[in-house]
């Protein structure tokens, strides 16, 4: 029998709530930030969105947006990454665009695994539980747990993923908790059991104490 389709997204106002009733502390946060919306609904490609995550490693800003594009020029279906377009282009035609030696072989295990079936479709990918899926597709060379954690929570809309080894969380965490230093990963998995089932969207919390804990203070106006 075929798996069932999980829904991509979650019920963003409960997981509010739940957080809210759950964790004083971030509930205070919450509040300060305001309302948190993504669109879980957008179609992608696997293939291509596991293609530009090992194209943006160690890289950002304007750099891997060129690279990128330049990647993106060279496929038979412009503006997306496919097996077959990396199949077809020569080693120096990549390294021209900027893939360095790591990332090009990694580029050619992820078209290799997609024809093996080792990545799954579209389709399949929302039949597949979290930890499934992680399994699955970090057999492919330079694909991590945080980076199949960022499609579930970006792309797929899984309502219960953390990402424990992210600095981004950790620092939150720390922040909102007035822990003496980051938690460690294991620590912040136990601690985070507070926020299940609902903890994708305390991390996009998490991220976002840390930017609103660093902008700089506009000074209140004096009344003259």
């Amino acid at each position: 029998m075929t798996a069932a389709a999980i829904p991509r997204g979650f019920d963003v106002a409960a997981a509010r709530a739940h957080l809210q009733k759950r964790d004083r502390k971030l509930a205070r946060w919450m509040q300060r930030i305001g309302p948190i919306e993504h669109d879980f609904a957008a179609r992608f490609d696997p293939v291509d969105a596991l293609a530009r995550s090992i194209i943006h490693q160690q890289l950002s800003g304007k750099v891997v947006r060129v690279i990128e594009a330049r990647v993106e020029a060279l496929m038979p279906r412009r503006g997306r990454i496919t097996p077959s377009g990396i199949e077809a282009l020569d080693d120096a035609s990549l390294r021209g665009a900027g893939i360095s030696g790591n990332k090009l072989a990694a580029l050619r295990d992820l078209a290799a695994k997609s024809r093996a079936g080792i990545v799954p479709t579209q389709a399949r990918l929302d039949r597949m539980g979290d930890e499934e899926l992680i399994e699955r597709l970090t057999q492919v060379r330079g694909i991590g747990r945080w980076t199949v954690e960022m499609l579930l929570m970006f792309r797929l809309g899984r309502p219960d993923v953390l990402p424990v080894d992210d600095l981004g969380v950790r620092k939150g965490a720390q922040i909102v908790h007035g822990f003496d230093a980051m938690p460690a990963p294991r620590a912040l998995r136990e601690f985070g059991e507070r926020w299940a089932p609902y903890r994708t969207l305390a991390g996009l919390y998490l991220w976002r104490v840390v930017e609103a804990a660093s902008a700089p203070k506009v000074p209140a106006k004096r009344a003259r």
